[in-house]
This record gives C-alpha cells, structure tokens and sequence, in this order.
C-alpha cells in the first residue's frame, strides 16, 4: 500500500477521497488555488500546497505544477477525482513517467475508452449497440453539417472527452448546429483542455443508465450494479438512484454483462462507468464510459456495501481485488441529491457568497458528502456543487420518505441552493411511480413559485414573535425563597397565555 496520496481535485470529492486515505493510514497531500485557501479539502489534509490563481487553467488543469508539488510532498500516488484531470490521459502518462502512482485506468485504456468516439467504435466491435452517430472527431462546421444531415435530428454535439454534461448541446435544426458547435467546444476546452467534439442521434424520451464497474491489475472485473441517472437538467444530472425501476433482472444482468465485457476489451483497471440509453421499448444503447470516480458514486457504495474510493486505492497500489462478482449482492435502495449554489427559482442562475448558517441532516440512513462549512465562501471560478445528500432505505419507498424528512433538516443560508428543487421532485407524482426520463425535468416539470400572501403570512407571524419577545413580562414567577400555593409550572402557564 502507498504511504502518501496526492488528491488533484478540490471540494467535496477531495473530502471524501482524503477521509478514504485518512482510514487507510496514508498520509494526505491537498493542492488549492488562491481561491480555495481556507477550503474544506485544505484544513483536512496533512499539508497543503499552493499551485495558482483561482481559474483552473492556471491552477487545477496544470499537470506541471501538480507535479512538482507531487515529488516536492514526496507523495507516492495522486487521486484525480472527478473532473479536471481525471480523464486526461495526458496526465495519467506524466504521472507513470514521474514514478507516481495514477489512481485511476492506465493512460492506455483512457485514451481509447474516454475518447467517446473511439469507446463507440470499441462498443459496436463488442457487439453493444451504439447511438448512431460518428465514430471520429469533426474537424470542422461543413464536416458538422454533412455527418449532421447524415444522423438526422435531434442530435447531440458533445465533447470528445470528459463528462459531468459539460461540452454537450442538443440542436433541433440545421440553422442551430453552428452556433452548438461554436458554444460545445468553447466549454469543453475551458473545462477538459480539449476542444475535441463529435456528433450522437438524440434518442427521445430515453432513460439513463449507467453500471459500475472495478477492474484490478489482475485481470478481474466486477459490475457493482445499475444507478438510474434520468433525472438531469441540460445534460447535467441531478439525481441519481439505485437499483433503476426500469430493469428486471434479465435485462439487469445482460447491461452488467454488457459492461463487463467492454471494460475487460479495453484492458481497464480501477473504477469505471459504463453508460447506456435504455428506451421506451427497453432497447439499450451505449452512450460513453466514464473512466474516472463518479460524481454519484455513493448510492452504489450504499446499495452494494463496497467502499470504491479504498477500492480504488488497493487496486492502483497492485492488491487483488477483494472481491467476485458472486460476492456483490444490492441489497435495498439508495438515492442521491446534487446540492448546488443555485436559485431554482431563476432559472438555477449560480449563487456566489458567503455561507453564514450551515445545518446538515444526519439519523438513519443519511449520507451527506459535503465540502463546505459555515463561513465558507463559495466562489463564481468552480462547478456550483457543493455537497451530496445521499439516504438509504429498505425499498425505494423508504428512500424517498428518508430523502424527504433529509430535505427538510437540510439548512444552508448566505447563498441560494437548488434544495426546494429537490424537494419538489421528491414529492413529484410521477417521480413517485418511476416514471421518468432524461427529458423530464424541462418538459414535465416547473417549479412551483412560493405564494407571495405564504410570505407576508410568515413575515407577520415572524414580526408579533419578535414584538412578544420584547413585551415586558406580564407576570412576575416567585423567587425561590418564596413558597407560593400555585406551583411554578401553572404560573409558567399563566404567563405564556397572558402573553398571547
């Protein structure tokens, strides 16, 4: 096992990778910008180390200065999370050649598997059905507009690389595909450092599903399970559960398998994603692998009982992998809320300020991976997500009814969070029965603006609580020297009536 782990990431997922090494007894190394100084990930680790301004090009993107920061801490391995650099396999390759440890698939397996395009072509070799689409880069707008004419509409434009939503538009006309191309690239560039784009059929009113796999250095490869991601805003998800309602389990095993052998074709190790359409008539397509950590990694620790992130570790330091694929049994259903500095309620225009009041549910069942604290400053330059609510219930039914009463403990003031969303889809009928699909969100669903007269009603009830509080006292209780004929708690009593 390794003695010290860099983590080259910064929020809640470098939280939860440093408490991982924490638990294993490795020593932590955290890397921040200027505007991550006094973050969580910072004040949690053994040292930290400063690499650059706030842009992540200038400080989490660089491969250089994370590093030399890497020899500097005499670390022996470096955690990339999710984002960043962790499907880079730029970084994957610095990382082997500076005789550090890369906690994640080999650069090799990255290049083939988390270049989309060249995952699809690898798919349709395995025998997985693929999205039509092109199995290549598109060098520019006319060879867009040729290949677009070829695939139809509605098409996706997405990055080639990456994941997590960003470098994707959907484009429902010709006159829209240049403009998408122009947006998609810009993004993917800014986020991954690539620009590489490619073009996918949108396929309507699908369901997404993903599986978890874990790939040792011997030649062993397990599925984890489904997680159902549908619930997703322009791409971005933003709740994940698992099992999926949409699978029985013939269909569940034959994804599982499918996953499986695309993983043991690209020779893949460590933790991986294998992501599929499932539509209306239950036909399933793959969609991409994700080969890095993913963001809703929790509900799968939750259902299967397999801590991935000490998975990951014990794999990239050369462990076999403790586990078969008989000893994975899910066993009940779990459920996950992305919370984002964002106002639902405009649109989910980002939220940027200080944290002033922090209170996170806990009890039974509930999980909150979290990478804030009360004080915090949440700053314009990163992803809007700043914690996980993750619960666990018996059956999906439980789920929802902890995911709610979880909700509502849920406190954040300073800046607006896209909570009230959640509890809205929570409470969402057809959320309730399962029936939904990646399109759901933007067409099915609105937010319910909060009643004004509900506000005035609260302000005026807050108002006479605050008046009452400042009334002098209307009844005077004895002093303890005194023996009244009337118990203490009756004139207590008295008192709060008179009051009111």
């Amino acid at each position: 096992m390794f003695r010290k782990i860099l983590v080259a990431n910064r929020g809640e997922i470098a939280v939860r990778v440093l408490r991982a090494c924490r638990e294993l007894g490795l020593a932590t190394v955290a890397v921040y910008s200027d505007a991550d100084r006094t973050a969580l990930h910072v004040r949690y680790a053994d040292e930290a180390y400063h690499i650059g301004p706030p842009p992540a090009t200038q400080s989490y993107l660089c491969i250089d200065k994370i590093i030399a920061v890497a020899k500097e801490a005499g670390a022996d391995a470096i955690h990339p999370g999710y984002g960043f650099l962790a499907e880079n396999p730029a970084f994957a390759r610095a990382c082997r050649d500076a005789g550090l440890a890369f906690v994640g698939p080999s650069p090799e397996s990255m290049e083939l598997m988390g270049d989309k395009a060249a995952a699809r072509r690898t798919s349709a070799e395995v025998g997985i059905p693929i999205v039509p689409g092109t199995d290549h880069e598109i060098e520019g707008e006319e060879e867009a507009k040729a290949v677009a004419e070829q695939i139809g509409f509605p098409l996706l434009v997405k990055a080639a690389v990456g994941g997590g939503g960003k470098g994707m538009r959907t484009v429902h006309s010709p006159e829209e595909l240049p403009f998408a191309v122009v947006a998609a690239r810009r993004e993917a560039l800014s986020t991954f450092g690539d620009g590489a784009l490619y073009l996918e059929r949108l396929v309507e009113g699908a369901r997404h599903i993903e599986v978890q796999v874990l790939g040792d250095q011997h030649g062993n490869i397990v599925s984890l399970g489904e997680r159902e991601c549908s619930l997703q805003r322009r791409h971005q998800k933003l709740l994940e559960e698992a099992p999926s309602m949409a699978l029985d389990d013939e269909l569940r095993g034959r994804l599982g398998e499918a996953a499986i052998a695309l993983a043991r074709s690209a020779d893949y190790t460590n933790v991986g994603t294998v992501e599929f359409l499932l539509d209306k008539r239950k036909n399933f397509f793959f969609l991409e692998m994700n080969t890095r950590l993913q963001v809703e990694h929790p509900v799968t620790e939750l259902v299967s009982g397999v801590d991935i992130v000490k998975e990951q570790l014990r794999i990239a330091s050369g462990r076999v992998m403790r586990y078969s694929q008989e000893d994975i049994r899910v066993k009940g259903w779990a459920m996950e809320c992305r919370i984002c500095a964002e106002d639902p309620y405009d649109n989910f225009l980002p939220s940027t300020g200080y944290i002033t009041g922090l209170q996170e549910p806990t009890g039974p069942g509930v999980r909150v991976d979290s990478g804030i604290y009360e004080g915090f400053d949440v700053s314009p330059y990163y992803d809007p997500l700043i914690s996980k609510l993750s619960v666990w219930g018996e059956t999906r039914g439980e789920a929802i009814l902890r995911m709610r009463r979880a909700l509502e403990e849920y406190r954040i003031t300073g800046v607006k969070t896209n909570i009230p969303f959640h509890q809205q889809i929570v409470n969402h009928t057809e959320f309730i029965y399962g029936q939904v699909d990646t399109t759901f969100v933007e067409n099915r669903f609105a937010m319910q603006q909060t009643d004004g007269r509900d506000l005035a009603r609260a302000a005026a009830i807050a108002a006479a609580m605050v008046a009452h509080q400042h009334r002098p006292n209307m009844a005077v209780i004895p002093a303890r020297d005194q023996a009244p004929s009337t118990s203490s708690w009756r004139i207590a009593g008295r008192w709060e009536a008179m009051g009111k």
